[in-house]
């Protein structure tokens, strides 16, 4: 393990405009630095660019004088490899993007460098594995990649090397953070890690733009900036350099897939000389010191979805191969790109089949299969992968990206309280985990609290199953657990209130599957949904009084609202039991399981609910049953000719209008 020390001596090798941005960063935090180029001219243009942001800093208010002396004063500049790293506590290499470079300087830096030095590289592409190797301290070897601008972006990526010690990591996300920033650990080192994974899609689609003749870069760059962007793509990729771009999907060529190097506009572009910026000229004339992009009209050959799905790919890709988690490629998305929203949120409002439809689409368009679905996205769970629940993983899965290994089920299955199943046919099955009776703790009215919000905004889900493991639906509430007062017991059956409430109101057909037991709590949960399914011979019942207890989740409301008072007050108060066929009877049990698994039952129902009823009617029918009987009759009727005129607009309603004109079934869209 790494022996710790107080970083204090910092040296950064390359005076570039990555690394005389990193440079002053480190000097403006407090860091002793160190900038070492071999290059006289390039430590002469560092220092001016580093004296003169300072001055820039002070003149904002961002340093005081004092404080900018200060940062000055710890600057030290040098064109001897040996001399520079000698003392340095952490080296930052941050020469140009070439593997061969890169390794040369690292096995440069690890000859001269104290042996307890940690060697970090600002590479934004290449394994940090690889350069690991042209040294003798793969495990004090890593990846520390700033964004451009240092000084402005606040996002840090840090990433082990296959043979990386963690504490080395943690050590880096600790510095990272004294500098101000947000580090990201990078779980599995992968070209690209996380933001630049992301980006190669997108600039691989840009340049496979300009090779079919789709749009001119100012016609593109139009629509972009009708999007809200600051910068079009092709404008932005001049700024930085067209040689970046082209280096990066040659680099991805090679590192994680040929079919990157389908491109073939930069690459081109780059071996003529047309950089963008630091040429004059690129995709636009740069001689004034701006793009001059000609006025044209944008084009309408490419959609903001094309973009949004390709990211949403990449992410998902980076979630199978487990290289990071949905978090850290939301943050470092909106942090590196300095966005809004990253590929994750935009994932949460779209559906699976959409963002499918639309890979599928591209993928055809240009011949290319980095477009082409992932694993997940393919087989209907792209929210498996979006909200943290696909399995680490294996050996076998990370060296095949994508490949995940697991069915569905066993995707989604958890080990808490509360499991959450996503089906095929757009269902969803919530299943209460504590075998043999099911019985209701805290932890379940969490899961139940936390699965109901999260199913309430899926639009990939339409009908939800709530079920028991095992033969039991569920005997009721935990009566074991401890309550220190009254108060605190009353506490817990208004929590418990709420959640039934906010059950009863999801946007969502629900279907309760009694079997075994379902008996106080547990029968108010299924009260608290739509539809409920049965055994002929569960048992269903109110034990509360026997206990000295009312139904408190709601028991004592729905029950006669359902049943009428004279059939309510008879179950609650003498707390007899009855059987599936008598609740069917009398109304509360809405279908009967003829033979066999009633979960098998249910999901089949469910299914063929889900294909056959319009989501956005089946939500506003549900509010209008559920408030009607609060309101007078003059308020219901008002509500349900607002509810009649909003589907009036919907896609869904002409879809299902034209099915049945052309006898054919309806294929609702939610929409």
């Amino acid at each position: 393990m790494l022996e710790t020390v107080e970083v204090r001596k910092v040296t950064v090798v390359g005076a570039g405009d990555m690394g005389h941005g990193i440079a002053e960063l480190f000097a403006v935090s407090g860091f002793d630095v160190t900038l070492m180029d071999k290059f006289p001219q390039a430590i002469e243009k560092a220092k001016a660019r580093i004296s003169a942001s300072i001055d820039k800093l002070v003149e904002r208010g961002k340093l005081t004088k004092e404080q900018a002396d200060a940062a000055r004063s710890r600057m030290a500049y040098s064109g001897d490899m040996a001399k520079a790293v000698s003392q340095a506590d952490i080296v930052v290499e941050a020469v140009p993007e070439s593997l061969e470079l890169k390794k040369s300087v690292f096995k440069d830096i690890d000859e001269h460098a104290p042996p307890g030095a940690i060697l970090a590289s600002n590479t934004s592409n290449i394994r940090i594995s690889d350069l690991a190797a042209a040294t003798s301290r793969p495990d004090r070897t890593v990846g520390m990649h700033f964004f451009n601008p240092p000084m402005v972006m606040k996002l840090v990526e840090v990433i082990p090397g296959a043979k990386t010690d963690p504490a080395v990591v943690q050590e880096l996300v600790e510095v990272s953070a004294k500098l101000g920033r947000t580090p990201v650990k990078v779980l599995r080192d992968s070209p690209g890690f996380i933001v630049n994974r992301i980006n190669a899609a997108d600039t691989l689609f840009f340049c496979l733009v300009l090779d079919k003749g789709m749009a001119t870069p100012a016609e593109v760059d139009g629509f972009a900036k009708g999007q809200g962007l600051p910068m079009g793509p092709y404008e932005l990729l001049d700024f930085v350099g067209v040689d970046i771009g082209a280096d990066s999907l040659a680099y991805f060529a090679e590192a994680l897939s040929p079919e990157y190097g389908k491109g073939k506009t930069f690459a081109r572009m780059a071996k003529e000389g047309l950089l963008g910026k630091k040429t004059g000229k690129g995709f636009y004339d740069w001689s004034t010191g701006r793009a001059q992009i000609p006025d044209v009209a944008p084009t309408d050959k490419i959609s903001i979805m094309d973009i949004f799905a390709l990211e949403i790919n990449e992410a998902v890709k980076l979630v199978e191969e487990g290289v990071a988690g949905p978090e850290d490629i939301e943050g470092g998305v909106t942090l590196g790109m300095n966005r809004p929203f990253g590929p994750i949120a935009v994932a949460k409002d779209l559906s699976n089949a959409e963002v499918k439809s639309k890979l599928e689409e591209l993928a055809a368009k240009f011949d290319c299969q980095i477009f082409a679905p992932a694993r997940s996205i393919s087989e209907g769970r792209m929210r498996d992968a979006i909200e943290g629940r696909l399995a680490p993983p294996t050996e076998k899965s990370a060296a095949a990206p994508g490949e995940s290994g697991q069915s569905p089920k066993e995707q989604s299955a958890g080990a808490g309280a509360v499991r959450l199943e996503r089906l095929p046919g757009e269902v969803a099955k919530v299943v209460l985990n504590r075998p043999k009776l099911n019985t209701i703790n805290a932890e379940i009215l969490d899961g139940l609290d936390r699965i109901a919000t999260e199913l309430s905004n899926d639009p990939e889900v339409r009908v939800v199953i709530v079920t028991g493991e095992g033969a039991v639906f569920c005997a009721g509430a935990d009566l074991s657990q401890f309550f220190s007062t009254s108060v605190a017991f009353m506490e817990f059956a208004r929590k418990g209130a709420r959640i039934m409430r906010k059950l009863s109101e999801m946007p969502k057909l629900t279907i309760a599957v009694l079997k075994g037991y379902a008996l106080g709590g547990g029968l108010e949960l299924a009260l608290s949904c739509d539809i409920r399914v049965a055994t002929d011979n569960v048992e269903i019942g109110f034990p509360e009084l026997t206990r000295g207890l009312v139904p408190a989740w709601s028991g004592s409301q729905r029950l006669p609202k359902l049943l009428g008072v004279s059939q309510a007050s008879f179950l609650i108060l003498t707390s007899e039991r009855i059987n599936g066929r008598r609740a069917y009877e009398l109304g509360l049990v809405n279908r009967l399981v003829p033979s066999g698994d009633p979960d098998e039952y249910a999901e089949k129902y469910a299914a063929q609910l889900a294909s056959s009823q319009a989501p956005v009617a089946v939500m506003l029918a549900k509010k209008l049953i559920n408030k009607g009987s609060e309101v007078p009759i003059d308020d219901g009727l008002e509500m349900e000719a607002m509810a009649a005129g909003l589907l009036f607009g919907t896609a869904d309603l002409k879809e299902g209008i034209s099915a049945f004109l052309g006898k054919r079934k309806a294929e609702f869209k939610g929409k």
